[in-house]
């Protein structure tokens, strides 16, 4: 088995790039460039809005395989709300109007709650994606409602005394994938989101942006089951092994539906889980050779 992988340069060809997006350009435009750059196969990790700032998880080479366990994680932003105002889009790209409203309560809701997709989603209705139809300056009443989940909404800037119209206000927020930061803060009243960075996806944290992180450190968050070498060739062989076979941590026979990282001489191997009592591989790393 090869361990990992790399250039010529000394830079490792699959891994995990942390990009400090900027903002005034798109997920595509910084995938783009890092293709021009590195060449190869290179996707993301979820998409960032044109306005918004901050970790981008770029996948490099056979990492693109793994888009699925980042994708799930959750992510943690700071979301600035500009008070008294309104956006059709929700964000500073939007028509913005003053309304001379303030709320309430500079509080956003916590736990499970339910969010309609957006007009600027790229979320298809009927066929076509709302993000088109809102360039039309149309509006659908039949988007979809999902259900997400709000871990935390701190206020952690505020004005001094009563909020005037135009001041904002900046909350840090831990929410699960999908959920639309600039909805929430859309909860407030007459307030949008003026300014959105994303600081954390899981564990992996804006300070690690410019770094490529192993595909083996980027799963971190998954358990490890340690297999040895001949077991290590089968699974590159696309075989399965016997659940008997290794030795599985407490946290992953607790709950036989999750994935977890084969690893071999400090290598990620695969990501597998365990179905009908065999070890079944999802994505393969390290291909027989």
């Amino acid at each position: 088995m090869s361990g990992a992988s790399g250039t010529g340069t000394g830079e490792p060809r699959d891994g995990i790039l942390i990009v400090d997006k900027p903002a005034g350009v798109t997920s595509h435009d910084v995938v783009a460039k890092v293709r021009r750059e590195k060449g190869g196969k290179v996707g993301h990790a979820g998409t960032l809005d044109p306005f918004a700032t901050g970790l981008l998880t770029v996948l490099l080479g056979r990492a693109t395989r793994l888009q699925r366990y980042l994708l799930d994680l959750p992510k943690t932003y700071l979301a600035t709300a500009r008070l008294g105002w309104t956006s059709t889009t929700g964000d500073p790209d939007g028509e913005l109007e003053e309304t001379g409203n303030l709320p309430d309560l500079l509080a956003l809701p916590t736990g499970k709650i339910e969010q309609m997709v957006p007009m600027t989603s790229a979320v298809k209705v009927d066929g076509e994606r709302l993000y088109k139809r809102a360039h039309r300056g149309e509006s659908s009443e039949d988007r979809p409602v999902r259900e997400v989940e709000i871990y935390r909404a701190d206020l952690i800037s505020a004005p001094g005394g009563e909020p005037a119209i135009g001041q904002e206000v900046v909350f840090e927020v831990e929410v699960s994938s999908g959920t639309y930061v600039r909805t929430l803060i859309e909860t407030l009243g007459d307030a949008y989101c003026s300014a959105l960075r994303r600081t954390a996806v899981g564990p992996i944290g804006i300070s690690r942006a410019g770094q490529v992180l192993s595909p083996m450190e980027a799963l971190s968050f998954l358990p490890v089951v340690e297999i040895d070498e001949s077991q290590a060739r089968a699974v590159g062989y696309g075989q399965k092994l016997p659940a008997g076979s290794v030795e599985l941590p407490a946290d992953v026979q607790g709950d036989p539906s999750g994935s977890f990282r084969l690893v071999h001489a400090d290598n990620l191997i695969a990501v597998a889980r365990l179905s009908e009592e065999t070890v079944r591989s999802e994505v393969v790393l390290e291909p027989a050779s």
